[in-house]
This record gives C-alpha cells, sequence and structure tokens, in this order.
C-alpha cells in the first residue's frame, strides 16, 4: 500500500510539473507575426508598393507634361552643294552656329489618341567668317499645335481600361498574400505544438515508465510478479528515452524553421506555443462565400482584366491595319529681326496644316488574318476565363463543405482526447494495486498518445482550413467583414 501512495504521488508530480517554462505564444500571436515581420508579408508590401508606382506612372500619362527642349550650341563650319540662282549646282563654304530652346506643355486626349501643345520657342544663328558676325533671331511666343492620328490603335483608351484593375489586382493580391502567410505560419505553427506536445508526453511517459519500473523492481524482489513482466518494463523505459531524445530534437527542429519563416525574430528567444482552446462559432452560408469571393478575391478582378485584354488585341488588329493617316496643325505667332527686342514686336500669324498618310493597296490578306486570329484568341480567353471561374467556384464551396466537416471532427477528437486521458489515468491506478496487467496498462498507454495526437492532427487540419477559407474568400465571417490589411 505504502508502494502504492508512494508510485501515484510520483506520478502526480510528473503530471503537475511544467517541462517547458520559456514564454507562450498562441496561434493568433504567431499568425500576426507572420503578417506583419515575415520576409513573406515584406515582400508582398514591396510588390504592393512596387505596383502603386507603375500606377502612378499611368496616371501620368493623363496629366499635362512640361518640358524644355533645345540645341545649345549647334556650330556648323563645311562645305554645302547649293543651287545657285542659274540653277546650276556650286559647293560653297559656311560657317554658322544655330541655338534654340522651346517650352512647351503637351496634353494627351486619352479619347482619341491625339495630343495638343502650348509652346514659346526662341531661335538664334551666327553667320560667322565675315568682318561682323551676321546675327537673327526667330521668335514664336506662343502657338498651339495639335497632332490626330485617325483609324489606329489607340493605346491610351485601352490603358485607361485595364491600369486600375491592375492596381486593383495587386491591392487585393497583397490582402491574399497576408493571409497566405496565416495559412503557412498556421502550419508551422502546429508543426512545433505537435512537437512539443510530442516532447512533453515522452518525458511524462519516460518518468511513468521509470516509476512504475522502480515499483515493479520491488514486486520482483518480493516475488509478485515474474522476470519477463519485469524485463518488459525495462525495455519500455530504453524506449520510452530514446522517444524523448527525438522528440526534443524534432522540437528544437520545428521551432528553428518557424522562427526562419517568420525572419528569424528576435523580439523572442526560446519559446513555447499554446494549444487552441477556443474554436470560432460562426454561420457559414455557400452563397455568402462565393459571393465575397467574387468581390474581394484578386483572381475575379483578373476574370474582368483578362476579357478586355482580348478584345483589346482584338482593337489592335484592326488598328494596325497599315492605314496611317495623320492630321496635324499648328497657329500662333512669330516674328524675325536682327536684334531680340524686335523679334517680339509687330508679331505675325502663323498657320500650318497637313494631313500625311500611307496605305497600303495589297497585302495579301495579311491584315485579315490578324484580325481573324485575334477573334479566335479571343474567344479562347474568353471561354477559359469562364472556365476558371466555374472551378474556382467549385473550390470555395468544396472548402466550405470541408471546414463544416472538419469542425464537427475536432469536436468529436477533442472528447476522444479526454477519454483517452482518463482512460489512461484510471489504468494507471488499477496497474499499481495489481488489478490490470502491463501488457493492459500499455495498450491504453499507446491509445492514448494516439488519441492525443489525433485530436492535434485535426485541430490542425480545422484550424488550416478556417484561414485557408479567409484566404480564398478575403472575408472575415467572424466579423462579417471584408478583409482589408493595411
Amino acid at each position: 500500500m505504502k508502494i502504492g501512495c508512494l508510485a501515484l504521488f510520483l506520478l502526480f508530480l510528473t503530471h503537475s510539473s511544467p517541462i517547458f517554462a520559456q514564454q507562450k505564444f498562441t496561434l493568433q500571436q504567431i499568425v500576426a507575426l507572420a503578417r506583419g515581420e515575415s520576409p513573406v508579408a515584406l515582400q508582398a508590401s514591396n510588390n504592393k508598393l512596387n505596383r502603386y508606382w507603375q500606377f502612378r506612372v499611368f496616371q501620368s500619362n493623363y496629366k499635362p507634361q512640361l518640358g524644355l527642349y533645345g540645341t545649345l550650341p549647334n556650330f556648323n563650319r563645311s562645305i554645302q552643294p547649293i543651287t545657285l540662282p542659274t540653277g546650276e549646282l556650286a559647293f560653297v563654304p559656311q560657317s554658322f552656329a544655330s541655338n534654340n530652346l522651346t517650352l512647351g506643355i503637351t496634353q494627351a486626349i486619352g479619347a482619341t489618341g491625339g495630343s495638343i501643345s502650348l509652346n514659346s520657342g526662341l531661335q538664334r544663328i551666327d553667320i560667322l567668317g565675315g568682318s561682323v558676325n551676321n546675327i537673327s533671331w526667330l521668335a514664336t511666343p506662343a502657338f498651339i499645335s495639335f497632332r490626330q492620328p485617325l483609324f489606329q490603335f489607340n493605346d491610351l483608351k485601352w490603358d485607361k481600361k485595364t491600369e486600375p484593375l491592375r492596381y486593383e489586382e495587386s491591392v487585393r493580391k497583397y490582402n491574399e498574400d497576408l493571409e497566405l502567410a496565416a495559412v503557412r505560419a498556421t502550419g508551422l505553427f502546429f508543426d512545433v505544438l505537435l512537437a512539443q506536445i510530442s516532447a512533453e508526453l515522452a518525458q511524462k511517459n519516460l518518468a511513468n515508465n521509470d516509476t512504475i519500473y522502480r515499483i515493479a523492481e520491488g514486486r520482483y524482489t518480493m516475488g509478485k510478479i515474474a522476470e519477463n513482466e519485469l524485463l518488459q518494463l525495462e525495455l519500455g523505459v530504453m524506449n520510452a528515452r530514446q522517444q524523448q531524445t527525438q522528440a526534443q530534437l524534432d522540437f528544437q527542429n520545428s521551432i528553428l524553421s518557424l522562427k526562419i519563416f517568420l525572419g528569424n525574430n528576435q523580439s523572442f528567444g526560446d519559446f513555447v506555443l499554446a494549444e487552441p482552446q477556443e474554436i470560432p462559432e460562426f454561420d457559414l452560408v455557400e452563397e455568402t462565400a462565393i459571393t465575397q469571393a467574387r468581390l474581394n478575391r484578386e483572381r475575379f478582378i483578373a476574370f474582368q482584366r483578362r476579357r478586355i485584354e482580348s478584345e483589346r488585341e482584338v482593337a489592335r488588329a484592326k488598328g494596325d491595319n497599315g492605314i496611317d493617316i495623320n492630321v496635324n496643325g499648328s497657329i500662333g505667332f512669330t516674328q524675325r529681326a536682327a536684334n531680340l527686342g524686335d523679334a517680339y514686336i509687330g508679331l505675325q500669324n502663323q498657320q500650318l496644316a497637313n494631313i500625311s498618310f500611307q496605305v497600303p493597296l495589297v497585302d495579301w490578306g495579311r491584315q485579315q488574318a490578324r484580325i481573324k486570329t485575334a477573334l479566335a484568341n479571343e474567344q479562347v480567353v474568353k471561354s477559359i476565363v469562364s472556365q476558371e471561374e466555374l472551378t474556382f467556384e467549385q473550390e470555395v464551396l468544396q472548402k466550405v463543405r470541408q471546414f463544416r466537416i472538419l469542425r464537427e471532427q475536432l469536436k468529436v477528437a477533442r472528447r476522444s482526447d479526454e477519454v483517452g486521458q482518463r482512460s489512461y489515468d484510471i489504468a494507471q491506478q488499477r496497474y499499481l494495486i495489481s488489478k490490470i496487467s502491463i501488457n493492459d496498462l500499455l495498450n491504453i498507454l499507446r491509445a492514448k498518445d494516439e488519441a492525443k495526437r489525433g485530436y492535434l492532427s485535426s485541430l490542425r487540419n480545422f484550424w488550416t482550413a478556417y484561414y485557408e477559407l479567409r484566404q480564398l474568400t478575403l472575408y472575415d465571417f467572424e466579423k462579417g467583414e471584408p478583409i482589408l490589411h493595411k
């Protein structure tokens, strides 16, 4: 009886003494670190920032562009052929220097693909070689010019349709990347948690086996058990010691993997993880999940963009038909003089206008083939996108249904773990008073450990599915609102 009481006291100490004294982190804390400080999160942030500045470049294409253009100086001393008044050609030496500056503001017209500009220019020519330099000035204080291509593909018009979608894709992709980081962090969290609890179980099992073996030695000495049973217990102690050593190694390796994923964060040293206890409860409606996925996911914006891009290529094929017609014109004021001040006096009107064109007469069906190819590609893209939409919606439905099943399985697994632990506690007490054999105790021990690992596996599957569902829909079902990371 004294031996039984001592054994129960030792077992109590084994179960109640903490093996790890480090700081504990919850799943939510690890997920927050993954979203905020991991290399995956930093890369997602940089990708979002990169796409933002690309979008700013696109926006600048529709804003006035102010520029200063010129040549300072342009010196020319050479022999050039000129036509004499008699019609003959003669080689005449020339020596001059020219300088010009133009300040202009240009505005692109997105709807038509043309442009309009307001400019101001000044030119100076110095004729060199004589006893006195001959200087001429040409001032153009203000002139407005325009250029309008006809029947050509308009990049600006189509960019205005696709580039905002690309930017919106990048915003949603950023949210998805952070939720994907949460999914990966969840997997690593449970790798550590499983290794941690396995290490705890291995240490407890080693202590229990060692205690039972010492009790059995006393019984063997008194002739109450056979040598075979004592040898089985000794073998159990040796196996438990090996398992405990391996479990500790697995635990340290899993912690290292988690730290590497979190960027080897120095804000914490050695730590252990707290087993999640609370399970989120919320109504999960399939229609809501599909609707939110369509509203929030980057992929659905990409579907829309890909359709527009296929239409863009058809428009490009029709616009790049070899017909190149441009309407150009300008109107303003100009004057020439021998000195700078007089070049701005008595300004004269200046008008320029022209239409340039290039029209292919025979292309042997090339243009028609390009258009037909673009139309065929458009149909292929739209068909593929429609199929991908259906596949994605099916993926969402499967994830919703899987999540429901996993939530129910978790409840069963948790109860199995509680029953397995309770059965083992009772079996220990019964073995100590010789009510069951050592084989029965070992079988119950294995069943208890299997129930614990089964529960942890169900817990892992549940939380992984939980964060996958968030990543798949970008919707927080607990709060009832879209997921928007800043």
